[in-house]
């Protein structure tokens, strides 16, 4: 049985427009902010369409939030609730999955775990590029697992094998682009860097 779980499109859904009316932003004011179209922002926050990991990247960057934050919040996982310790089973921990690369993201830290760390699968000759925006206010580390990485890190391009990791510095736009014909499994660890 597979845990890719449909729901978290209507939770997305209601995440997105939480966090824009939090703000008080109207759909243009994310629209400017984000990047990404009213028509789009509008189908997203109806359930009527899923975000791409593209997309849901632009939208978290314009929150201030990463990716994992906003999925972790769109769960239901408040940032008050009291601390979990213990063992998260596989089959209890909710996968995401971008409708348009069939890239696939699950978080494995809870919201208290002072670290976000998350497993990341970028099938066969899928790419995903972000905004320098999404990079901002984090540290951030990116571990191959499994396969082989093409990571672009701005204008510069790294080669990674299972092993090889990358700290990145400084935002900029990234690409993660799987260029062989087999999966690439890596995880992404990353924390909180100073806000303005």
């Amino acid at each position: 049985m597979s845990n890719i779980v449909d729901p978290l499109v209507g939770q997305i859904a209601a995440r997105v427009r939480t966090e824009r009316e939090r703000r008080r932003w109207t759909l243009a004011q994310l629209a400017d902010a984000s990047g990404v179209s009213q028509a789009m922002i509008s189908r997203i926050e109806r359930g009527e369409s899923s975000a791409t990991a593209v997309v849901l990247g632009k939208l978290s960057a314009a929150f201030q939030l990463s990716i994992a934050s906003l999925l972790a919040l769109a769960e239901g996982v408040q940032d008050d609730t009291e601390a979990v310790a213990g063992v998260r089973r596989r089959a209890e921990t909710a996968e995401w999955r971008d409708p348009g690369t069939g890239y696939r993201r699950r978080q494995i830290t809870g919201p208290h775990f002072p670290a976000e760390v998350a497993e990341i699968r970028l099938p066969a000759g899928a790419q995903v590029p972000y905004p320098a925006a999404a990079f901002a206010f984090i540290r951030q580390i990116v571990w191959v697992l499994d396969g082989h990485l093409t990571f672009h890190d701005g204008d510069t391009v790294h080669e990674l094998d299972a092993g090889d990791t990358i700290e990145l510095g400084e935002p900029a736009e990234r690409v993660f682009a799987n260029t062989t014909d087999g999966e690439c499994r890596y995880a992404v660890i990353l924390t909180r860097g100073a806000q303005p």
